[in-house]
């Protein structure tokens, strides 16, 4: 790999990543910790992530179990989750939360792939703006450093083919969770 387009190369990567982690917060009816990541809880006046201040567990498949360590924070806890845009009524029994996840209906479950579909549309967008300005770049070296034409040509085509693997990468992740969304 060429150093001039390494940095191109980690930042589709990041678009990627960043990608799995907005998946991994929509809920395809099962039970999945990972929804609870952007959730803060108001912990002695500091936002703290509810991994942080107690047991997060999956217990059943379509549930999951908060056992906070200061029972004090069970209210701040119910206020986070139902202030969040994660659509479940939290249950509070005095020592833990039970987040129960409904059987997805046909109509959730395709509102949810277009969602899917969307954020990976975002994701290729980003990708190709990274392409763009991976070009932009290679323009200006030509025109600034003692690099041929045909170099620049080459350079352009490794960014291409670059751009062409992150966004078969995208697909495959789209077809991934569309298609784990879909299962019943």
């Amino acid at each position: 790999m060429n150093e001039k387009l390494s940095q191109f190369e980690v930042k589709m990567g990041k678009t990627y990543e960043n990608l799995v982690g907005e998946y991994g917060a929509i809920r395809a009816g099962r039970a999945n910790p990972k929804i609870l990541d952007r959730l803060r809880v108001d912990y002695y006046g500091t936002p703290t992530p509810v991994q942080q201040v107690g047991n997060v567990s999956v217990p059943e498949p379509r549930m999951i179990v908060i056992q906070p360590w200061d029972k004090s924070l069970l209210k701040a806890l119910e206020k986070a989750i139902l202030t969040s845009d994660i659509g479940i009524n939290p249950s509070n029994d005095g020592t833990c939360i039970r987040l129960v996840f409904p059987e997805l209906t046909e109509e959730r479950r395709k509102e949810l792939v277009k969602d899917v579909k969307k954020k990976g549309e975002a994701a290729k967008v980003a990708t190709r703006n990274i392409r763009r300005d991976g070009n932009d770049y290679l323009k200006k070296l030509g025109k600034t450093e003692d690099i041929s034409e045909d170099e620049i040509k080459d350079l352009e085509d490794e960014l291409q083919k670059l751009t062409d693997k992150a966004i078969k990468n995208i697909d495959k992740l789209i077809e991934e969770k569309s298609s784990e969304i879909m299962t019943v």
